[in-house]
């Protein structure tokens, strides 16, 4: 009998019912929720991911304000429109599109981004209270795999956890999110030896290579009735995939989220979730 595909368009609609309700509420209170996203350039990738960020604002009644800047755009103007965005009590939400321009410094864009209006969680200031275990803002696509595991009442106290990530953007602080419910958790990169072993013990594998031709995770690599999300999407051979071997994986594990239509549309949902909590402080009770 396969497993329970992960309904992650499903989840997401829900999460942002919710917020469309909060907006309303915020509205009768004379505050606008609004996010401002800087794109530098023209990545294709970048600008479709900032296209329907925005379409999902609309969508639950968030103003969407895109800033759109030359791909030869210094990096003093950039940190200026940031903090200018900083200072703007209009909006909410500030959001850098990564990655820059290889000229630019991601770090220092991210460094100038006011706390408060950080929905990405990843300004020093928000990472460090995830590492304290006091979170306030959090990364989007964490945030969207622990919603994920809470929606199917999955207990993760004391649970082995691997997440085959260390980046800032999702293994890092998906790491403190775990540790926060209990979970025991492995941490595994493109240095890990034996990763396969690991992953056997493993009840729950969260994959974020996004590379198939360096990493796929294969059924032999999963213990039976295991949970695997699968964070990566990449094209391959004409394909919009992730890291597993979803058709045959699906068979041996007892959740798995597919790709596309999984995690993706929660980390949209966590960015209206976080612009929303950005634009409650001091309004409604969270």
């Amino acid at each position: 009998m396969d497993g329970i595909r992960i309904d992650g368009k499903g989840i997401a609609q829900s999460i942002k019912d919710e917020v469309r309700s909060q907006v309303i509420k915020l509205k009768e209170h004379d505050v606008h929720p609004c996010l401002a996203t800087i794109l530098v350039g023209d990545d294709v990738a970048s600008t479709t991911y900032v296209r329907n960020k925005h379409k999902a604002c609309v969508d639950v009644g968030i103003e969407a304000k895109i800033h759109k800047l030359l791909a030869t755009t210094p990096q003093s103007e950039l940190n200026k429109l940031i903090n200018q965005l900083n200072l703007d009590n209009s909006i909410h939400g500030v959001l850098v599109q990564l990655p820059l321009p290889q000229h630019l410094s991601d770090f220092e864009a991210i460094m100038k981004i006011s706390p408060n209006k950080d929905v990405d969680g990843l300004t020093p200031y928000n990472a460090g209270l995830l590492v304290m275990g006091m979170p306030d803002l959090v990364a989007c696509t964490p945030l969207g795999v622990i919603e994920i595991l809470q929606h199917y009442q999955i207990d993760m106290e004391g649970k082995n956890v691997v997440i085959i990530n260390r980046s800032n953007l999702v293994g890092k602080p998906l790491y403190h999110l775990l540790l926060q419910h209990n979970a025991t958790i492995t941490t595994c990169h493109s240095k890990t030896q034996d990763m396969a072993s690991m992953c056997k013990k493993a009840d729950i594998i969260i994959t974020a290579v996004g590379n198939r031709d360096r990493f796929v995770l294969t059924s032999d690599m999963v213990k039976e009735g295991a949970i695997v999300i699968d964070v990566a999407i990449s094209r391959f051979e004409g394909k919009l995939v992730g890291d597993a071997d979803y058709p045959n994986l699906i068979k041996k594990v007892s959740l798995i989220t597919p790709v596309p239509g999984g995690v993706g549309p929660m980390t949209v949902a966590m960015l209206l979730k976080n612009t929303v909590r950005a634009a409650s402080r001091g309004v409604l009770d969270e």
